[in-house]
């Protein structure tokens, strides 16, 4: 049998724990969470690990979500956000759950570039975001997370620059962010936080999810934890987090990545208080670096205490 849950949420702050979100949700301590971030399986047959998502109707793709979704709304605080990925085949079953529990205001489309060419359908590159709250009473702080842009056309006043800066590397404009996301790179083979998990999130997205919705010291929770992107950005961003990962290698390559977080906190497309766009890249100065040829002897140590995955199956 299973052994249930720490009942304290001391217990369970900064730790992965290696389980079923769907069987334990009801164990969890009621109203901790200030932002949860929801990266369920989509309406795809797909394998992760050891497990296996197969596809379904749609209409039974919302009553699987809605069904575990509504068990987990007590976790939440009455001031939380959340955040809800989903594909273009499962955002709208989303949508209709999300409408009857929470307040929808709002729905992010992000540029997701890789993946193959159709021959006879548009090619998929984009993602949805569906950003809610549990009441009107909740937190966003927009000067967190804008976007530092080049200025085509400088128009000036008085000879001085008009809302944007000039310097040695180039004119810039620091703008207002949009609900539409083109300045994201998905993981490849050559950067730093990329794992061999199927469907990984960029760093550089969650890092605005957190900074838009959450202060410092708050708690960040993901029920789906992947390859733990959520985990280690909620580190490097000072945020506590609690996560749940079914399959145990994903977990420990979680516990792992968060090690690295606590030595390395730079975020590719992330510094100086600012959103970069992906051609700007060579500008940004980064606080610090990981050695990629260190990389793979990081991944190989045991874990620490303070990365170690609970068994919960």
């Amino acid at each position: 049998m299973r052994s249930p849950l720490p009942t304290h949420l001391d217990s369970l702050v900064n730790q992965i724990v290696c389980g079923d979100a769907l069987a334990i949700c009801t164990e969890l301590p009621k109203a901790f969470v200030d932002l949860l971030i929801l990266d369920p399986p989509y309406n795809l047959t797909k394998t992760f690990g050891s497990d296996t998502f197969r596809e379904m109707s749609l209409a039974d793709y919302e009553k699987w979500f809605e069904g575990w979704f509504a068990q987990m709304l007590p976790t939440l605080k009455a001031t939380a956000t959340l955040c809800i990925c989903g594909d273009w085949k499962s955002s709208a079953a989303l949508h209709r759950v999300l409408e009857r529990h929470v307040i929808v205001r709002n729905r992010i489309t992000w540029e997701r570039e890789k993946g193959r060419g159709a021959k006879a359908n548009w090619k998929n590159a984009s993602e949805d975001i569906w950003f809610c709250t549990v009441s009107d009473n909740y937190y966003f702080n927009v000067d967190a997370v804008k976007l530092k842009r080049r200025v085509i056309a400088p128009y000036r006043e008085n000879g001085l620059p008009k809302d944007w800066e000039e310097t040695h590397e180039g004119d810039f404009r620091v703008t207002h962010p949009s609900n539409l996301w083109t300045d994201l790179t998905v993981p490849f083979w050559s950067m730093p936080e990329n794992t061999d998990h199927p469907t990984q999130k960029p760093e550089k997205l969650i890092a605005k999810l957190i900074l838009a919705s959450s202060r410092e010291g708050d708690l960040v929770f993901d029920p789906f934890l992947g390859a733990g992107t959520t985990a280690a950005v909620a580190r490097k961003l000072d945020r506590r987090f609690v996560g749940i990962e079914l399959d145990e290698a994903y977990a420990c390559m979680a516990a792992k990545r968060v090690e690295v977080a606590e030595f390395d906190r730079s975020i590719q497309g992330y510094s100086g208080g600012v959103f970069w766009e992906r051609n700007s890249l060579n500008m940004q100065e980064r606080q610090t670096k990981v050695d990629l040829s260190l990389q793979p002897a990081l991944f190989e140590k045991p874990l620490s205490d303070k990365a170690r995955v609970k068994q919960r199956k």
